[in-house]
């Protein structure tokens, strides 16, 4: 520290004694009214986290510097086991001290980035909790049948049967009789060893050169008793059963991989699928995902991206499997767009649907144009509905006429908000400004982009109201008690939390050009462009992916509490809610300290680009 911020120290402390004994700092007692600095004897730190054990501080060390920098009570009291002499500085000094000493400052920083490591280590352990809960080989073998199965006659044709397989992408068959019982099932192993080799004709039925007597399980049998049975006849799949009708097959693969749902099998399941319903399955292993992503450690900004990509290839796989019915779409240039969360690329497990069409047509066609790209994005909606994505309550979707137009249209749009940024005009922009290209000619949102950040950027009024808009959502950060909550004492993670920042970063990305439209990305390019400190930068983010982290959270446990559909029929709004006081102490530091930077980086937004 510099020497004037050490006289600054000095000149403000007092002497104080402790006896052996004397609990020095108590959360019991509120927020500590003093920085002490140690200047004899020693200090045990006794935390109830059971995770952290007691620590002894000595001379030359300070506390309680973490609960202070957040003004709260903290969870940990502070006993002399001497008796100790403490330098005393008052808390309005320590929060001037910080203010006024940037070294003073960062070691306080450093001091609460410890909190953040341990506080996110506490998120992950109870998602590893919740994924060893789920995911074990004592869970029934109907856990695993991830489509309805694929199945011959016994009078099929080798080539027929073959043929079904490469449609509906599988490597085994199920071989049935007339009232659907299994009789054998046939896989490519069967295909070389008893067809290719032996050069026996693709006429011949399927039931001469199927494996017999196949493995049968009950539904409700455990996939441990599943493996037990194929170990012990030597098969490497087997067939579920219901009531004695076949109902799924199961591969030693399936069970091998019950505790590793991976993004390459997802995907991989997203691409073979052939219907909604089998989409529908890949939504739940895409949940399934998200589980085991938090539980090994990952951060929330590439689980958010995760999460969007496997999304967007769901939705680009729905696309392929609408598009044979509308012909006529095929004809047109046109693109599907992504915008709000998705466009943003930070799409969380409860989410609805935001999207639009951009299409270029002669101005003579637009109409019939537009009719055409309607029904299909109709189509298209309501099959996101059905998938699990609800409908946009504001109807910002393609199928919306307001939501499909041609490239000029939206320029015309686009223009009109900028011109005159009225309280409708924002909400549009807040909402459309965001987009990217998902599906069809990307060519068409690059050129939409490029015109819109060549026109926004120099349009000082709209950036001025842009900025006005941004300040208006305040971090709840309470006067009395730690947090000011609504009527249901809870604080909704969205409106008062991520959008703060979401909302910050696209009037930085407007008015600094910035063509990225992931959040976290425009703070990181804003921040270098306006020469803002690496440390600064990095605070900003990290609390914006600290309430993410908490959002999915209370998504995740959400969606288990009530199940799959009745959370989604309650929307994303009321999993986004969170009762703060019910968070233990070191996380609601945490939340505390990410309000407060949310706060911070509206405050350089108004300086930066506000005046």
């Amino acid at each position: 520290m510099d020497r004037k911020d050490l006289e600054f120290v000095a000149a403000r402390v007092r002497l104080g004694y402790f006896p052996v004994g004397t609990v020095i700092v108590d959360p019991a007692g509120g927020i500590s009214d003093f920085l002490y600095i140690i200047q004899r004897g020693h200090v045990r730190v006794r935390n109830p986290n059971a995770a952290l054990d007691d620590e002894v501080r000595g001379t030359g060390e300070c506390f309680p510097v973490i609960a202070l920098s957040a003004a709260s009570a903290g969870s940990r009291t502070f006993e002399a086991t001497e008796d100790v002499f403490c330098l005393l500085l008052p808390r309005e000094h320590f929060d001037e001290l910080r203010r006024r000493s940037p070294e003073f400052a960062q070691f306080c920083t450093e001091a609460l980035a410890t909190m953040v490591q341990l506080s996110l280590g506490q998120l992950l352990h109870h998602f590893s909790q919740r994924a060893a809960e789920q995911q074990t080989l004592l869970e029934p073998i109907s856990a695993l049948v991830r489509r309805d199965p694929i199945y011959a006659r016994a009078d099929t044709s080798v080539r027929d049967a073959l043929e079904h397989m490469r449609r509906e992408g599988v490597r085994t068959i199920a071989v049935v009789d007339d009232a659907r019982r299994p009789v054998g099932v046939f896989t490519l192993v069967d295909l070389v060893e008893r067809v290719v080799l032996p050069g026996v004709p693709l006429s011949t039925p399927v039931a001469d050169v199927m494996t017999r007597d196949p493995i049968l399980v009950d539904e409700l049998s455990t996939a441990q008793e599943a493996l037990a049975l194929m170990a012990s006849r030597g098969f490497h799949q087997l067939l579920v059963m219901r009531s004695g009708e076949l109902t799924g097959i199961v591969t030693e693969r399936d069970l091998f991989s019950l505790q590793r749902v991976t993004m390459r099998n997802v995907t991989q399941s997203i691409r073979v699928a052939r219907d909604l319903p089998g989409l529908r399955r890949c939504v739940e292993d895409i949940e399934a995902l998200t589980h085991n992503l938090l539980a090994q450690g990952a951060a929330a900004e590439p689980l958010t991206h995760t999460i969007t990509s496997l999304n967007d290839t769901l939705t680009q796989r729905l696309f392929e499997l609408l598009l044979p019915e509308f012909p006529s779409v095929g004809q047109l240039q046109w693109c599907w767009l992504a915008v709000g969360s998705e466009g943003r690329r930070e799409q969380t497990v409860a989410t609805d649907q935001d999207n639009a069409i951009v299409f270029r047509c002669a101005r003579a066609e637009v109409a019939d144009a537009r009719e055409r790209l309607l029904e299909f994005a109709r189509a298209a909606n309501a099959a996101l509905a059905e998938l699990g994505f609800p409908l946009c309550v504001g109807n910002i979707m393609a199928g919306n006429p307001e939501c499909c137009l041609s490239l000029e249209e939206w320029r015309g749009r686009f223009a009109d908000w900028i011109r005159e940024p009225t309280p409708t005009a924002l909400l549009g922009a807040n909402i459309f400004f965001d987009f990217r290209p998902l599906f069809g000619d990307q060519l068409l949102a690059g050129e939409l982009r490029e015109w819109l950040d060549a026109t926004a950027g120099v349009n000082k009024l709209f950036l001025r109201m842009l900025v006005a808009n941004a300040l208006q959502a305040e971090p709840p950060l309470g006067w009395i008690r730690t947090f000011r909550t609504d009527a249901g004492e809870t604080i909704d993670l969205k409106t008062h939390g991520t959008r703060i920042f979401v909302d910050a970063a696209r009037a930085f990305a407007l008015a600094l050009g910035i063509t990225e439209t992931n959040t976290s990305q425009r703070i990181r390019v804003a921040g270098r462009r306006l020469n803002r400190d690496e440390r600064d930068i990095g605070a900003s983010v990290d609390a914006y992916h600290f309430l993410q982290l908490l959002r999915l959270r209370a998504q995740l446990g959400g969606l288990e509490a009530g199940g799959v559909e009745a959370a989604r029929d309650k929307l994303h709004r009321a999993l986004n809610r969170l009762d703060p006081y019910a968070l233990n102490e070191l996380e609601q530091r945490m939340l505390r300290e990410a309000f407060r930077q949310a706060r911070a980086l509206q405050m350089h937004l108004d300086q930066s680009v506000g005046h």
